[in-house]
């Protein structure tokens, strides 16, 4: 398994945006076979901070999932709206190998 953190640096002055993108995302990636974490937004702390996990089975199927991506129109309208509302300055990504429990 891999999973996806993504840092973003937000406007702040456009939070409410961000959220109505982030709402849009987390049945996306569930479309194409990941597993969302969930978006986390500022709250008691910087104003232009957010981020965001979600995991996918490997490496190769988050790559699918990116590829099938930029041709679905629900996704397609998530990136517009981004650019439209300016609500991401920037964001950074990096993937990771949970440790889960062994219950």
């Amino acid at each position: 398994m891999i999973t996806c953190f993504v840092r973003y640096e937000l406007n702040p002055e456009t939070l409410d945006a961000f959220e109505n993108y982030a709402r849009m995302w987390l049945p996306l990636v569930e479309r194409y076979g990941g597993n969302h974490h969930g978006y986390f937004l500022p709250h008691e702390s910087a104003n232009d901070l957010a981020v965001t996990l979600f995991s996918f089975p490997s490496l190769a199927a988050y790559e699918e999932y990116r590829t099938k991506s930029r041709e679905d129109p629900a996704c397609i309208a998530a990136y517009d709206y981004a650019e439209k509302t300016q609500c991401i300055r920037r964001y950074d990504r990096q993937f990771l190998r949970p440790v889960l429990a062994d219950y």
